[in-house]
Order: C-alpha cells, then sequence, then structure tokens
C-alpha cells in the first residue's frame, strides 16, 4: 500500500486505542499519558497539510486509493481539498485539549474513557478524508458508538436518556443516508462508491439523474446531515446530549461532530444533487432563519450555563446553513469559516463551564455571580470567548458572521434581515449571561475562596484564545486555502454539464 500522511493520521488514535485495550495493569496515570501523547503526535502529523497545502489546486491532494472490495467497487479513498483541510485540523486540535480537560474530571473506567475518545478521532478524521461513500459510511457509524458511551458512562444524571436519544436520532439518519447511497450505487450501473468517479459521470452525462431521483436521494442525504448539524426542527436531541455528557464530550460534540452535518451537506448534497439544491434552498434557508431565531430565544431564558450554550449552537449552525444555502462565494466561504469559528469558540464555552462546575459543581447562573473577584484570569479569557461568540470584530466570529450576511443579503434579502436579528439576540443572551455570572457582588459565600485557573486550565485555554484572535486578524492565511474548493463546488452546483432528464 503507497504511504500516505493521511492514513497515518487517521487510524495513529485507533492504534493508541488498540494500545490502551491491551495494557491491563497500567496506571491510571500512564493511560492518560498514553492518550495525551498519542494524540499530539496526530496533530504534529496533521501540521503539515497546512503548510503544503496547494490553494491554487482544486482538486483532492495528499490523496490515496487502493482497491478494497473490488467484487464490489468499494475503495479505500482517502484525500482532503480546502473544505476538508480545516476540519480534520479543527479535530486534531481539539482532541488533546480535550483529553488533557479530562485530567482530574475522571476517575472511573479511565481506560475505557481515553479508549473511546481516541476511537472517536478516528471516526471524526475518518469522516472528512474518506471519498468512497461506503468508507464515509463507516467512519460514520464509527463516529456514533464512542459517543454513545462517552454520554451514556461519564454523563450526567439523566445520561442513560441523552445517549439514547442521540443514538437514535443519528441511527434514523444514518439508515437512510446508507439506503440512497446504495440506491446511487446501482443507478451508476453497480461498478464503484467512489464520490469523485460518480460525480465525473454525472458531470459527463454517463450518470443522468432524473427531477424526482435528485430530489428524493437530495433528501435522504439530506436529513441524516440536518439532524446532525442539527437544523430545527430536528434539534431536539441536542441540549439533553450536551448537558448530560461530561465537559469533554460536550467540547467534541460541538467543536466538530455537529460540523460532520454541514460538511457532509457541503461534500455530498450539494454537487451531487444540484437540482434539488436550487429547489429546496428556500425551504430550507427558512428552516435555518428559524433556528437562528428560536435558538437564540430558547438561550435567553435558560437558567444553567451549560443547556444557554447548547441552545447557542442551534443558532449558530443556523446561520452556517443559511450561508451554505445562499449558494454564492461569500455565504458559503463564510459558512466554512464559521465551522471552523463555533468549534473552537463554543468548545472554549464549554471548557469554561466544566472549570467552573469542577470547582461549585452547579452550573446554575443564580449560583455564581462576581467571579471577577476570585477568578480574574478565568473572567478574562471568559469574556474573550464571549466576545467571540457574539462576532465582535477582531476576533475569529465577526469574519464568519460578516461574510454569511454578505452572502445571505446576495441571495435573499429578507432571510438576511431576519437573520440578522439572531446576531443581535447572541449578544443580549451571552453579555446577559456573562454579566450575572462575573460582575457584581459575590453573593454567594463558596464563591469566594474558588481557585483560580491552575497551570493545566490556562494550557488548555490559551491556543483556542490565539486561535481566536489569529482568526479574527488574519484571515486570509484560512481563505485564501478555502477559495478554489469553494468555487468548484459553486460551479458543480451551476454548471449546466450535470444533465437532468425529467
Amino acid at each position: 500500500m503507497p504511504y500516505s500522511i493521511l492514513t497515518l493520521i487517521t487510524f495513529l488514535p485507533i492504534g493508541g486505542a488498540a494500545l490502551l485495550l491491551f495494557m491491563r495493569k497500567a496506571s491510571t496515570g500512564a493511560l492518560r499519558n498514553i492518550a495525551l501523547i498519542v494524540s499530539l503526535l496526530a496533530l504534529l502529523l496533521s501540521l503539515p497539510l497546512f503548510s503544503n497545502f496547494d490553494s491554487s489546486n482544486p482538486g483532492m491532494q495528499f490523496e490515496q486509493s487502493v482497491a478494497w472490495i473490488p467484487s464490489l467497487g468499494i475503495q479505500y479513498h482517502v484525500g482532503i481539498d480546502g473544505i476538508s483541510l480545516f476540519l480534520v485540523l479543527l479535530t486534531t486540535v481539539l482532541t488533546p485539549i480535550t483529553i488533557l480537560s479530562s485530567w482530574n474530571s475522571i476517575e472511573k473506567r479511565v481506560r475505557e474513557y481515553y479508549l473511546f475518545m481516541l476511537m472517536l478521532e478516528t471516526g471524526m478524521i475518518g469522516v472528512f478524508v474518506a471519498l468512497d461513500f461506503f468508507l464515509f459510511y463507516v467512519f460514520w457509524e464509527v463516529m456514533l458508538v464512542p459517543m454513545y458511551f462517552l454520554i451514556g458512562v461519564w454523563g450526567g444524571q439523566r445520561r442513560i436518556y441523552a445517549a439514547v436519544k442521540f443514538f437514535l436520532y443519528t441511527m434514523v439518519g444514518s439508515v437512510l443516508m446508507l439506503v440512497a447511497i446504495i440506491a446511487l450505487y446501482f443507478l451508476n450501473g453497480a461498478t464503484t462508491f467512489d464520490f469523485p468517479s460518480i460525480l465525473a459521470n454525472l458531470q459527463s452525462g454517463n450518470l443522468v439523474l432524473n427531477s424526482s431521483q435528485q430530489y428524493w436521494l437530495f433528501l435522504a442525504f439530506f436529513f441524516a446531515f440536518a439532524i446532525k448539524v442539527p437544523l430545527f426542527p430536528l434539534h431536539t436531541w441536542l441540549p439533553d446530549a450536551h448537558v448530560e455528557a461530561p465537559t469533554a464530550g460536550s467540547v467534541i460534540l460541538a467543536g466538530v461532530l455537529l460540523k460532520m452535518g454541514t460538511y457532509g451537506i457541503v461534500r455530498f448534497c450539494l454537487p451531487i444533487f444540484p437540482e434539488a439544491t436550487r429547489e429546496l434552498t428556500p425551504l430550507i434557508s427558512l428552516l435555518a432563519v428559524v433556528g437562528i431565531v428560536y435558538g437564540a430565544l430558547v438561550a435567553m431564558v435558560q437558567t444553567d450555563i451549560k443547556k444557554l450554550v447548547a441552545y447557542s449552537s442551534v443558532s449558530h449552525l443556523g446561520f452556517v446553513v443559511l450561508g451554505i444555502f445562499a449558494l454564492n462565494e461569500q455565504g458559503l466561504q463564510g459558512a466554512m469559516y464559521q465551522m471552523l469559528n463555533h468549534g473552537i469558540s463554543t468548545g472554549a464555552l464549554f471548557l469554561l463551564v466544566g472549570m467552573i462546575y469542577d470547582r461549585r459543581h452547579t452550573r446554575l447562573i443564580d449560583e455564581f455571580g462576581g467571579l471577577a473577584d476570585p477568578l480574574p484570569v478565568f473572567s478574562t479569557i471568559f469574556m474573550i470567548v464571549t466576545f467571540s461568540s457574539i462576532g465582535l470584530p477582531m476576533l475569529n466570529g465577526f469574519v464568519g458572521e460578516f461574510l454569511i450576511l454578505l452572502g445571505a443579503f446576495n441571495a435573499n434579502v429578507t432571510f438576511a434581515v431576519v437573520a440578522t436579528s439572531g446576531v443581535i439576540l447572541s449578544a443580549v443572551y451571552m453579555l446577559w449571561m456573562y454579566q450575572r455570572v462575573i460582575f457584581g457582588e459575590v453573593k454567594n459565600p463558596k464563591n469566594k475562596k474558588l481557585a483560580d485557573l491552575d497551570f493545566r486550565e490556562k494550557l488548555l485555554l490559551l491556543p483556542l484564545v490565539a486561535l481566536i484572535f489569529w482568526m479574527g486578524i488574519y484571515s486570509e492565511a484560512f481563505l485564501r486555502r478555502m477559495d478554489t474548493s469553494v468555487n468548484q463546488v459553486l460551479q458543480q452546483v451551476k454548471s449546466s454539464a450535470v444533465v437532468v432528464k425529467n
């Protein structure tokens, strides 16, 4: 098999998980160290993807294709472009941070916990690099299992309910996607599951999908991805999963897993089903706008900080979907950028909530107040991340929201105007929450002697704070690498080369 850096990055974590499995007599410290070292190695190996990426190349890079099950046309085919590059990097950045965040909070079944964390990393990276539909589905399902156990074993009081709900929602969407994959396979002559090959056949006219076929196949794929986003009204599993998941689970869930839905829409739905995409754009954009406003309004009335951040994700991911279905360069580029922004900012928010929960064992807003006095470093970082989440200029959130709204105004002024209210509402609920938690007098005596962030906690947060400023000030380093791939997707959606038969 030819050497591929993507293969090494993808399977290194699960190799580390296998190592943990056989270390029956290892101490808790050794298990933690091995998990952290493996995740850091995956991060170091992924950094050359950024530095060596050719931003002028619209095709797949770091590609590897090997026959897997030739009789069915199944290949091990991996590669990345400007769309998947940063999602792979986001995964490799957040995983060691989440492992380090669990250093002191996970005390039971430590081996199994880190084993599932590493399995999850392989599943997530695999989803972003897979270019064969069968391979993509395998990684999609691999990701589901460890997340189920992370919520169900190490979660809160209602962890079983949240884990089962998460599993059932995702499985329903997955089954529909599998049916659509099989249908597409047979419509293509039962020769290959390879995504680039199927797309090439569509563009050349060798594979023709009529309007009805496009419509139903699009819906099957989109339903699976919309659940994962989650797009309103398929969002109800998310608040439960976030609230009950351990801190690391919430960070990974918000930071990476939700992006798998929006990534799937951009990677598969738009280029393969262009007519259905154009036809359903008004409806999907409407759902995105409703999700933006609904998520913000519900977040505003939450008494639990973690639940507030969870509902904010419904609102922020609504912006991402709106940008995707603006079907123009600004909107799609803004959506891709906002996927990264949300992963970093909301991941940092969940880390901060987890840190204060470890100290007080409560997340209720009314239990706090005046934390700026005993926790000055915590309060400062919390402020920066809050400003990032609401899109303050010079921070990462502003760039993504600005591009999305710019694209939305070019596509549909009404939707854009309503979506803009979501920006205002996000400032209301985030700043109101921050004011009640951080400012004022310390009313609860339990808060007076709280310890500020220690070295490990600062080490977790500083890379995310650095990324918040870097992406807000020098977005060109990221947008330049996305630009060619984004334009190619848009050309595939609008191209007359895709033959449609009524």
